[in-house]
């Protein structure tokens, strides 16, 4: 993953390609789109696919949810 301010207004993109990590790849997966017709549509290797889906756990595994009582 790499982030450019110039590229995608700085959101996270696959390395080497102007694909949105968030919105094309982890959206899609999602949605129930396989990683074959992932890599397919644009023009990207399953190895890129994963690379985006291990991005995405581990900004999981970053988040820190807080229980609040009201």
């Amino acid at each position: 993953m790499t982030a450019d301010p110039k590229v995608a207004f700085g959101k996270p993109v696959i390395a080497g390609t102007r694909v949105p990590v968030a919105l094309r790849v982890l959206g899609q997966l999602a949605g129930g789109v396989g990683v074959p017709e992932i890599c397919a549509e644009y023009d990207l290797t399953s190895e890129q696919v994963r690379a985006a889906m291990r991005y995405g756990a581990w900004l999981a595994e970053q988040e820190t949810v807080r229980a609040t009582v009201g």
